[in-house]
């Protein structure tokens, strides 16, 4: 016997709908794998290394020669001082005990650097699609001792792994000494691709004005970072490493995100131009004083709050662009066309 089904019709199309919808939401970035981009991370941390035996003339002018301005930078700021000379500094280091088990300790955290190298192709591509004449830099992985993190300079961008080593380094124990734990617990190698992207376009492509003195204008600048960082990280980027908090940080956040602007309303905090009062709500720490109970509060409420709004004014505004959005520099009118009112 054939059993002849009656379609339901409005199920099916529901069916379809949804199918597009989902589609469309899951693919909401643009297409870039037209964008000509590989990014491949420069290991001096390995050169350097490799020269320990060898002649220490040779492997300075080797070293001078590959990974020139970044190689200067490295010799008199970073681990030494501009009367430091290339051969001096690499006879210090290579006698330095310390200098080698951190070397060997990176090297086996990092035996390479393809995920990296992937998620940061991919997230530059991005970059490229959005600003196409954008430079994209030399990314030069290096030790420096937990100095530098991620400096920039002359056509690079450094990526200090001694500073991504993860939380059960034996080295971040000691640190604890003279670095607080809030910023230790994020040396980790899932912050590598957020901090180099972040530290790039604030550098390159989105630079803060003099004139963004007010809470007001600090909050919807590090806002538009942070929504910027939204559009061209990978997916599975959680927004607790995009703001650097723990997923406790966050979650207090989104509960309390009414009682804190509120705070700042009451207060009259929003257009206060006081550096030595407002940095407060826009420094890292371990929370933000004044707010909250226990010291439970996230820190940095002004970037998380001028956040939500920059969201709030892109879903009001399907129609702006994201240049436009960073093109903007009038923060009471992304405030005011927000209509930004988070509800208790």
């Amino acid at each position: 016997m054939i059993i002849k089904k009656s379609i339901n019709w409005q199920s099916y199309l529901f069916f379809l709908c949804a199918i597009v919808f989902f589609s469309c939401k899951n693919n909401k970035k643009p297409d870039v794998n037209n964008i000509q981009l590989a990014i491949k991370v420069e290991r001096f941390d390995r050169d350097l290394y490799a020269g320990k035996e060898k002649d220490i003339l040779a492997t300075n002018a080797f070293l001078e020669k590959k990974y020139g301005s970044f190689y200067d930078d490295f010799i008199h700021q970073m681990v030494g001082n501009s009367s430091y000379t290339g051969p001096t500094v690499l006879e210090s280091l290579y006698k330095n005990k310390a200098y080698t088990d951190l070397t060997q300790e990176v090297d086996s955290v990092f035996p390479n650097l393809n995920k990296v190298n992937e998620e940061l192709t991919q997230t530059f591509k991005y970059i490229k699609y959005y600003y196409p004449k954008a430079e994209i830099p030399r990314f030069i992985a290096f030790v420096s001792g937990f100095a530098y993190q991620t400096p920039i300079g002359d056509n690079y961008l450094g990526i200090g792994l001694d500073m991504f080593l993860g939380k059960d380094s034996k080295f971040y124990g000691a640190l604890i000494e003279s670095l607080p734990q809030y910023l230790t617990r994020k040396f980790t190698p899932d912050y590598i691709v957020p901090r180099v992207s972040e530290y790039y376009v604030r550098e390159n492509l989105i630079k803060e004005q003099d004139q963004d003195r007010s809470l007001l204008s600090k909050m919807i600048y590090n806002g538009k970072i942070l929504y910027f960082m939204e559009q061209v990280l990978p997916e599975t980027t959680p927004d607790s490493v995009k703001i650097g908090y723990t997923t406790q940080q966050l979650a207090w956040c989104k509960t309390f995100e009414p009682e804190v602007w509120a705070y700042f309303m009451e207060n009259n905090l929003l257009y206060n131009t006081d550096y030595s009062k407002i940095q407060v709500y826009l420094s890292d720490g371990p929370f933000t004083p004044g707010i909250g109970e226990k010291r439970e509060s996230a820190p940095k409420l002004g970037v998380w709050i001028g956040w939500q709004i920059v969201k709030q004014y892109m879903k009001q505004h399907p129609d702006v662009t994201l240049n436009q959005l960073m093109a903007e520099k009038d923060a009471q009118k992304i405030l005011s066309d927000s209509k930004y009112k988070p509800k208790g």
